[in-house]
């Protein structure tokens, strides 16, 4: 898909929307749309997805329903879920030390 036809979709924006909120902590993102949806690649392990309406992303596995847990946020907050992002991506990061170059878990 390229640029332009990326642009202007309500994901991509929602999607760019928190890039740049995440960019307040420090934290260099990727956002990649098509479809419909938009992805926030906030670092190995990490990614977040948008429909432009809500943001989720995956934070745990519950072993006793054998099905993954997200976390979710409005996407008109984007800076209230680039925080919790933040805080998530902390846990990752003290949890697994970051694979050489690259800043992020292995």
């Amino acid at each position: 898909m390229t640029a332009s036809a990326m642009y202007g979709s309500a994901a991509v924006d929602a999607a760019e929307r928190l890039r740049e909120a995440l960019a307040g902590y420090e934290i260099v993102a990727d956002v990649h749309g098509g479809y419909g949806l938009a992805l926030v690649s906030v670092g190995v392990g990490l990614v977040v997805w948008s429909n432009g309406e809500r943001f989720w992303w995956h934070i745990g596995w519950n072993a006793e329903r054998r099905r993954a847990v997200y976390a979710s946020q409005e996407a008109t907050e984007p800076g209230r879920a680039a925080r919790r992002i933040a805080f998530h991506h902390a846990r990752l990061c003290a949890a697994a030390p970051p694979a050489r170059g690259t800043g992020s878990p292995p």
